[in-house]
This record gives C-alpha cells, structure tokens and sequence, in this order.
C-alpha cells in the first residue's frame, strides 16, 4: 500500500507541474508582447524616442553647465615701493597692489599745472614684466565741478575706440564716470579715464594691463 500511495502522489503532482508551466508561458508571452508593443509606439509616434534621448542629454548637458569654476586673482610677484615720508593723504590712498602690479613709482607731477588742481601726482603699476607698465596720473581738485571740467576734457582727446564706460559708483552713489579707449595711435595701447568725486585719474599702457588695472583699481 505504500506504493500505492505514492503513485497516487506523483500522479497528483503531475498535473500541478503542468498548471504551472502554463502560467509561466503566458507571462513570458504577455511580457514579450509589451516589449513589442512599446518598439511598435516608439515609431509610430513620431519623435517620441528622440525626446526620450533629447531629455536625458539636455539634463546631463544642464548638470555640466552648472559647475562652474572659479579662480582667484592674480597677486604680484613683486614688492611696493614705498611712499616718501610726507605722502599726502591722496598719495596715501593709492593702493600698493592692483591684481598682479605693484607700485614702483610715485612722485609729484605738474601734467595738467594748466587745469589748476591742488595736487598731482604719477605713478607706476607694473607686474615685473616692463612692457604691461600702466602710467597712472592722480590729481585732486578742491571741488567736484572743477574736477568734472578736467575729466571732460580729457575725454573729449579721446579718439580710439571704446573699450568701456560707465559710471563710478561708491556705496550705491554715483560719484563719478570712466571711460576706456584704445590709443588713437596704437591699437596695442589704451587710455583710461575716470572721475571719482573730486579726484580725476588717467591710466595710459598695454591694452590688456590698462583694462585690467581700470577694472579693479579701488579708487
């Protein structure tokens, strides 16, 4: 009887085996029938795959742009000058590094005696490199008016082309203008020049130092 019941076993479990293959069948069919379906859409619908593909490019191409890189600004490779002993508080406020140019040279100036200014002084701003020189000319007038008159008519000599201009601004306050040119004379040469209150400077050299310096000179 022992055998008995275990044919009876097996010949239960037979048909279980069977049941179970068949569903495996139709949900292998059923999958395979997706697939076919989803491949038949992608060229039915027109596009639809290259938006798929566009989309993921666009967020990967997104997620590069957004990681930016910044530098640091260049610091010069050489010292300051020092100031004489009776700098005036003008000469004081020249600052000793702009970027990477130091102040090599400061002294008293008589360029513009004609427009009558309390003082003026010329400096040097160079990187070690003598050809990036950049002359710079300060001067202070006892008002602004007197000081605008001047900055006018420095940049009415200007005749080169406009590299920038714009307004000089101090804690929100427009204080001023500045104007940048090529030299009329040497396309490889520019002039700068801007009015901050009562104080007209004119930066003069290499095209690239002089925008440089122009752009971040504090004053």
């Amino acid at each position: 009887m022992p055998q008995n019941q275990k044919q009876t076993a097996n010949q239960q479990s037979a048909p279980q085996s069977s049941h179970g293959h068949g569903r495996t069948v139709a949900v292998v069919v059923a999958a395979a029938i997706v697939v076919v379906i989803a491949l038949v859409t992608a060229f039915l619908v027109p596009g639809w795959a290259l938006r798929k593909n566009a989309d993921s490019t666009t967020a990967s191409v997104e997620g590069q742009q957004s990681q930016t890189t910044q530098t640091a600004d260049p610091t010069p490779t050489i010292s300051a000058s020092a100031l004489p002993g009776d700098a005036t508080e003008l000469l004081k406020a020249m600052p000793d590094t702009v970027l990477d140019f130091a102040r090599t040279a400061a002294a008293a100036s008589t360029t513009w005696q004609t427009a009558s200014p309390v003082e003026e002084y010329t400096l040097t701003y160079s990187t070690g490199n003598t050809a990036n020189d950049v002359t710079v000319i300060a001067a202070q007038w006892s008002d602004k008016d007197s000081a605008k008159k001047q900055y006018d008519a420095l940049v009415g000599t200007l005749t080169g082309k406009e590299l920038a201009s714009g307004n000089v601004k101090v804690s929100g306050s427009n204080t001023g203008a500045y104007v940048t040119r090529e030299d009329a004379s040497d396309a490889n040469k520019a002039v700068s020049v801007w009015q901050n209150d009562t104080v007209v400077f004119q930066a003069t050299g290499a095209k690239q130092a002089v925008q440089d310096l122009t752009r971040k000179f504090p004053l």
